[in-house]
């Protein structure tokens, strides 16, 4: 099993954006399995032709999305699901607690999640 990751520079979606979409995309399919040895930042940027800054941004951010686990000296790799599940709720706790302490009851707390959502996604419901 290897990773197949392809950037396109001329794409309107920043390369370390794209460098994650497809990780978290691969890892959420089951084609990179959980405990899977992604390569060293400075070896992917190489492989792909990117400066290690951007390939350790789109690291970062997969960290902080759960989908990936940094165990220090030892490399990083694909984070268990549990592990995005736990992250997940805790978002969505954070979430609550803050509209709370903002005043909003739970119809505008969903309004505002509403609202983000299709300022993410577009207005497609499915």
């Amino acid at each position: 099993m290897s990773l197949k990751i392809t950037v396109d520079p001329d794409a309107a979606t920043a390369p370390y954006e794209q460098l994650r979409e497809q990780i978290a995309e691969e890892a959420r399919a089951g084609r990179l399995p959980v405990n899977y040895k992604l390569p060293t930042v400075r070896g992917l940027a190489e492989q792909l032709g990117l400066a290690a800054n951007t390939v350790a941004k789109a690291y970062r951010a997969l960290e902080e999305d759960g989908v990936i686990e940094t165990r220090g000296r030892h490399g990083t790799y694909i984070a268990a699901a549990d592990a995005r599940a736990r992250e997940l709720a805790a978002a969505a706790n954070a979430y609550v607690e803050r509209t709370r302490r903002l005043g909003l009851d739970r119809e505008g707390a969903r309004a505002a999640v509403e609202e983000a959502l299709r300022a993410a996604y577009g207005d497609d419901q499915s």
